[in-house]
């Protein structure tokens, strides 16, 4: 993906497209939070994340990241179409005074539920790697040592997949995953998970792969494999492994990761006497499967 600033174009519209009667053009003003309203018959109320959503705003309050509020005129009221929690949040936090709202026409409940759904529906959802690239955009430390790890052990990190194409080895789409691992364990420990999974040619890294070989390698129930076994228990046992955790998975209600992570150890030679397991699902969980 090029990182040439783009400008904005318009696309080449199909025949099809039919271009809409964009109505009257909303304004903007500004007005105290205070002073806007909800009606409770389409908009939502206060859910746990909500309350969790609205302290982060008021602890982390920035203007660089204010989503203006939609509001319309009822009657004697401002009634909020899209945004009750940021007005929420400014009245919350106690020292914004004022906020810029866009003020568009609807009259009817109707077209203010329309226009609410539309707000909350019809919209682009940012995803965990357009997230992660932004975050490294920002300077975020612990993205930026993911990337590095990544870049150093071989690993392709994608921006945006595309449909259809199959994935080549060493692409990786787990983010989540990913992130966690390196802020649970050191660089050099983290590199060598996502180094071994390039080198049994993972097409992609998945989460479960992540979290199944840092498992083997790094937890203190394990721990006695090098990265070499496991590259080579891939070689020599390929599908057999995933099938095995699937069985295991099932059969011990266990997750998908940690079933993984099970049956690898039970097929890699180690640098030591096998410990007793001390959970449930260990080592001995792996041998009531495999026999």
């Amino acid at each position: 993906m090029s990182d040439e600033i783009r400008p904005i174009t318009a696309l080449d519209l199909a025949a099809e497209w039919q271009r809409a009667e964009v109505g009257p053009r909303p304004s903007t003003k500004v007005i105290r939070a205070e002073d806007l309203c909800i009606d409770p018959a389409y908009q939502r109320d206060l859910s746990t994340k909500s309350i969790r959503l609205i302290r982060k705003l008021v602890e982390e309050w920035d203007w660089r990241r204010f989503k203006v509020p939609v509001v319309t005129r009822v009657d004697d009221q401002w009634h909020v179409i899209d945004g009750q929690h940021t007005a929420i949040a400014a009245v919350t936090h106690g020292g914004i005074a004022e906020l810029e709202v866009l003020v568009v026409e609807a009259g009817d409940r109707s077209d203010r539920a329309g226009a609410f759904i539309g707000h909350n529906k019809d919209r682009v959802q940012i995803t965990n790697s357009q997230l992660f690239f932004a975050a490294a955009a920002a300077g975020d430390e612990d993205v930026l040592t993911a990337l590095q790890i990544c870049e150093r052990a071989g690993a392709c990190i994608l921006r945006n997949p595309s449909p259809g194409r199959p994935f080549r080895p060493g692409e990786l789409i787990a983010i989540a995953a990913l992130m966690q691992l390196v802020k649970r364990r050191t660089t050099v420990k983290a590199r060598t998970v996502i180094e071994t999974l390039v080198r049994v040619r993972a097409a992609p890294i998945t989460a479960d792969l992540i979290k199944a070989v840092d498992m083997v390698l790094h937890d203190r129930n394990y721990g006695e494999v090098d990265p070499e076994e496991i590259v080579a228990a891939f070689e020599r046992y390929g599908a057999v492994l995933t099938a095995k955790s699937v069985e295991l998975a099932l059969a011990k209600a266990i997750p998908r990761a940690r079933a993984m992570g099970v049956v690898l150890y039970q097929h890699t030679r180690k640098r030591k006497a096998v410990r007793p397991a001390e959970s449930p699902g260990g080592h001995e969980a792996a041998g009531a499967v495999l026999g």
